[in-house]
């Protein structure tokens, strides 16, 4: 039995830049990571997609050319060279967290599967083949989460894709059925559709987007089947086989009847489970819930003293810069006898497509169901001057304000650079600036800011 101040398990976007702090403070950490250094955002979520997105958008600039008045030759696509060069770029950050780790004389790395043997007691079994134990008196977990298999009939014997998988293909998709219509399914969609597959996308319920207003969920649809996606939604998967042709076939069930869908692979996208069952948290007493999420309270302890749980492993929204944020939490509160609570915190968050899709605050529906008198600012980015300059014009704006005190409330956008312009709608929202403020404010021409003052100029009376 090895005695730390902190054990570590996993080594997400929470729990690397943690143990650094408590190393720094004279902390002896011991930090638990079964694969790869850095966690799902940098090996498997943000910087591997985001990094083939961006080759997604390049091609489909190139086949633009003819809009901005020069021509190219033909475009080819080598999925192969976009592999590799998301691989340097995923290889390069990685090793960015892992030498930072290196630095610190107070922390200990063990690769292995960590599960708890008893009251705050984990055991590791190494990738060495050693077996370890470890007690500490904190100990913080952050070991993400991974793609829900659903339960259709035939699955195990397809070979079918997850969101991490399928950035390992060496060959473009024919025809990608994707199950699932969220955030993952959308930007995996776009991509592969500009990479020349054809992509259908099947949902079980029949609204999209169910977080977003409606007419944002319209908009952001419309875009996507512009471009060719085809959309299946109230369309019940039941089962899933090979043909003779090993062509996949995907039974759904849509207006009562049966439907078949003939694709060349299929990608499972439709939502995450929490990686909580291999820890045996039942052996150290910590609680989670109907779905295997841990239970945190305000400050993200669990229900056992000491031990906490941050970032995608615990319910809440399933973000990089939440899981952050949790660390920025338990930092302040642990570290620097603050009282810092994660009840009422603003989320902000972006979907890569093309046109980006960002929001942070309450939608319009939200605010209408509290009670809350609202007005409502929307701009077609059509009418945004750098939009039209730039050729970037699908998407829209549309800003919640209190009718009372013209305090902005929630902020939808869809369109190029969304996050941007939502980010800085969110500032005005912490700083209490108001819809008033902003509409008359100077911004520099010709820039996507100065869109803000024609957001608020159409404000419903």
């Amino acid at each position: 039995m090895q005695q730390f101040d902190a054990i570590l398990i996993g080594s997400g976007q929470a729990a690397t830049p943690l143990a650094t702090q408590l190393a720094h403070k004279g902390r002896k950490v011991v930090l638990i990571e079964q694969t790869y250094i850095a966690g799902t955002c940098i090996n498997w979520g943000c910087t591997p997609t985001k990094t083939m997105v961006a080759s997604a958008k390049n091609i489909y600039q190139a086949k633009r050319s003819k809009e901005y008045g020069f021509t190219t030759g033909a475009i080819t696509v080598d999925l192969p060279a976009i592999i590799a060069r998301k691989e340097k770029v995923v290889t390069t950050f990685r090793a960015g967290s892992e030498n930072r780790l290196k630095k610190e004389s107070n922390i200990k790395v063990v690769y292995g599967v960590a599960s708890f043997t008893g009251n705050k007691v984990v055991q590791v079994k190494t990738t060495s083949g050693a077996v370890e134990e470890y007690t500490a008196e904190h100990i913080f977990i952050n070991t993400g989460a991974a793609t829900t298999i659903p339960a259709i009939k035939g699955l195990d014997s397809v070979p079918y894709l997850t969101s991490t998988t399928i950035m390992e293909l060496q060959e473009i998709p024919e025809h990608l059925i994707i199950i699932g219509a969220g955030y993952v399914a959308l930007e995996f969609g776009q991509m592969f559709l500009r990479f020349g597959s054809k992509v259908t996308i099947v949902q079980r319920s029949q609204r999209f987007l169910p977080k977003e207003d409606p007419d944002i969920a319209d908009e952001m649809k419309k875009i996507l089947e512009e471009d060719g996606i085809t959309f299946k939604l109230d369309a019940n998967p039941q089962s899933v086989q090979l043909s003779g042709s090993k062509k996949i076939i995907l039974t759904v069930t849509a207006d009562g009847k049966n439907t078949d869908l003939e694709g060349s692979h299929l990608l499972i996208a439709a939502g995450r489970s929490p990686n909580t069952r291999s820890l045996h948290l039942d052996k150290t007493g910590v609680e989670t819930d109907e779905k295997e999420f841990i239970k945190v309270n305000d400050r993200l302890e669990t229900n056992v003293s000491g031990i906490y749980a941050l970032g995608d492993v615990k319910p809440g929204p399933a973000f990089t810069h939440i899981s952050y944020n949790d660390y920025l939490v338990v930092t302040k509160n642990l570290l620097e006898n603050g009282n810092v609570s994660i009840k009422g915190r603003f989320v902000p968050y972006c979907v890569f497509t093309d046109p980006e899709l960002a929001r942070v605050g309450i939608t319009e529906e939200e605010a209408r169901s509290k009670g809350i008198p609202v007005k409502i600012a929307k701009l077609p980015m059509a009418y945004v001057a750098r939009g039209v300059e730039m050729g970037e014009t699908r998407g829209v704006m549309k800003a919640v304000v209190d009718a009372g005190t013209k305090q902005i409330l929630g902020v939808s956008i869809i369109g190029f650079g969304a996050g941007e312009l939502m980010s800085l709608l969110q500032i005005a929202m912490l700083g209490k600036v108001t819809s008033d403020q902003l509409k008359d404010n100077i911004f520099a021409h010709p820039t996507w800011s100065e869109s803000i003052n024609n957001l608020f100029m159409n404000l419903d009376e």
